[in-house]
């Protein structure tokens, strides 16, 4: 089984692990799961980074993604031509084009936000 982390949910992960819910810990855990993060949420935390938005160095992502054992999961036009006839729920494009990679890998998203579950046919734990 395959899952993909939120921005939010690998932030959370790193900084404050007590936000993450119970169902989505109990999800990520097992070892027969591969859990895998979007290279469009390591772009957005590094925008925000550079933003002064968020303080998570480089370095701390990197380390986290080692330790976690993520596989970074790379976005490709495949993914965007899924953007093509993605419903405006969401606004934030970050959100939008890893809504739009999961929908198009068919793998759920790990994240807290509800607007994800207005995606019909996204599958969201949390």
């Amino acid at each position: 089984m395959r899952l993909l982390l939120d921005t939010v949910t690998f932030i959370w992960i790193i900084a404050s692990p007590q936000r993450i819910s119970m169902a989505a810990a109990n999800a990520i855990e097992p070892k027969d799961v591969e859990v895998e993060i979007s290279s469009i949420a390591l772009t957005e935390i590094a925008t925000k980074h550079d933003k002064g938005k968020l303080d998570l160095s480089k370095d701390k992502v990197v380390a986290a993604v080692e330790r976690l054992k993520l596989r970074v999961l790379p976005y490709t036009a495949m993914h965007s031509y899924r953007l093509y006839n993605l419903p405006r729920h969401h606004n934030d494009p970050f959100d939008r084009m890893i809504i739009a990679q999961a929908l198009a890998e068919d793998i759920p998203v790990v994240t807290s936000d509800s607007q994800f579950r207005l995606y019909r046919d996204l599958q969201v734990i949390w």
